[in-house]
């Protein structure tokens, strides 16, 4: 299994936009399942987008229309492009495998949607 770092986090503003990356450390090749999650404040950890080895991505309806993901598996990284950001967005978003079995957690990184 492969380990994610997750990077790219920060404090915005409402509607700005801000683009998370995941490197893993090794490859992401075949991997047939892929996830982004977030966990805000006091809530439990929200499965927000899937990424299946063949590219069919899916969204939850938090975030669709306003997130895209992607992956390079050339460079064994996923992205998360985020827009429209508000402070309902503001959660610690984490990457992994999830499929056929789960990865392990990374440490996040901390997103911020402040006024």
């Amino acid at each position: 299994q492969v380990q994610f770092v997750e990077s790219g986090g920060g404090t915005v503003r409402p509607g700005d936009s801000l683009t998370l990356s995941c490197v893993a450390s090794g490859s992401i090749d075949g991997i047939l399942g892929l996830a982004w999650y977030r966990q805000a404040p006091g809530l439990q950890r929200e499965l927000i987008v899937t990424i299946t080895d063949s590219g069919t991505i899916h969204y939850a309806g938090s975030v669709k229309g306003r997130f895209t993901a992607s992956k390079d598996n050339a460079k064994n990284t996923m992205y998360l492009q985020m827009t429209d950001l508000s402070p309902g967005d503001t959660a610690l978003y984490y990457c992994r495998q999830n499929f056929p079995q789960f990865g392990p957690w990374g440490q996040g990184t901390q997103v911020t949607v402040s006024s």
